[in-house]
């Protein structure tokens, strides 16, 4: 064979094959480096805020944590684990660690079975039912500091309507937030209120998702409207009223405005849950570093409780 016919001489299948699968492999990769790349591009703006406003806070929660500071916050010296051991060995913070379990076992379930109680009420497409999906919904509207202070005025010792209205029955009238047995009560009634706007939306939006000819099997078969929803539509918004518990222990384990504007965690700290707690060590106390210490140990917490809910409880919950 001549030098110009072994030139000229196109690849054999065998050979063909290796060499296309070789350039499509090699395309595959670049297009893949360029969405990578396109999607950095895209998520670059969320990045830089989560590192401004959650990675670089946590960083600095961790490094304050280890020293001690003075009450400008500069620091003044190193401490290692000193911080942490005087908070475990620390009375007051096991108090306010037992408030907040009070708290949030006082808020999270009564909120959403009356939020659950009104979806299922509300759901159905009856005349007027718009009109008390709008009034049910309407919490969500309000902040934090005006629905404290009109619940403020309303347990008022002496002009609250609330009050007025025991004396009417013949009551005598309740401290509702001076008197240490119903401190914690009437900041978590005025808590249920403000996050069932948030939670009746969700659920009604679950309930709404369920299809209808579910329904009319159920009715079909002589099911009951008790039983239906027990056994149809309780495991269908399961995974709603999944994503409502933990969002809702998140959110009572955070909790501040409300417990500040009406109780300043009194009285006799009745009232006191842990993140106001933090922030009478960090801004009143000026003690940043047992702030910061007990900010992580609270972090630990709600990611321990996070978990344990998704190990325990996503078991029982039924995607469709």
């Amino acid at each position: 064979m001549s030098l110009l016919e072994q030139d000229l001489r196109l690849p054999s299948p065998a050979e063909a094959e290796p060499q296309q699968r070789a350039g499509r492999v090699q395309s595959l990769r670049g297009m893949r480096f360029k969405e990578n790349m396109l999607a950095g591009l895209f998520l670059a703006p969320s990045l830089l805020l989560f590192g401004v406003f959650l990675f670089y806070p946590l960083l600095k929660s961790i490094y304050l944590s280890m020293h001690l500071t003075d009450p400008r916050g500069r620091i003044a010296a190193f401490v290692g684990m000193d911080n942490f051991r005087e908070l475990f060995m620390s009375e007051k913070f096991y108090q306010s660690l037992k408030v907040t379990l009070s708290f949030t076992l006082l808020t999270v379930p009564t909120c959403i079975a009356i939020a659950l109680l009104l979806a299922a009420l509300t759901h159905n497409k009856l005349r007027g039912m718009r009109a008390f999906q709008f009034i049910f919904s309407l919490p969500i509207a309000i902040s934090v500091g005006t629905g404290s202070v009109i619940w403020m005025m309303l347990y008022h010792p002496s002009v609250g309507i609330l009050n007025y209205a025991l004396s009417l029955a013949g009551i005598k009238a309740v401290g509702w937030l001076t008197d240490p047995a119903w401190a914690l009560f009437s900041v978590s009634l005025m808590t249920v209120w403000m996050n069932l706007g948030f939670n009746y939306i969700v659920l009604l939006s679950g309930l709404q998702g369920v299809s209808e000819d579910i329904y009319d099997s159920a009715k079909i078969d002589g099911s009951g409207p008790v039983r239906t929803f027990v056994q149809l539509t309780l495991p269908l918004v399961s995974p709603t009223l999944f994503f409502v518990f933990i969002v809702s222990v998140i959110g009572a384990f955070q909790s501040f405005g409300q417990i500040h504007i009406l109780t300043k965690g009194g009285p006799m700290n009745t009232t006191d849950v842990v993140v106001y707690n933090i922030y009478q060590d960090a801004f009143i106390n000026f003690r940043f570093g047992i702030g910061s210490a007990q900010a992580l140990v609270l972090f630990a917490i709600i990611l321990i409780l996070t978990l344990l809910q998704f190990k325990w409880f996503e078991k029982k919950v039924h995607y469709q």
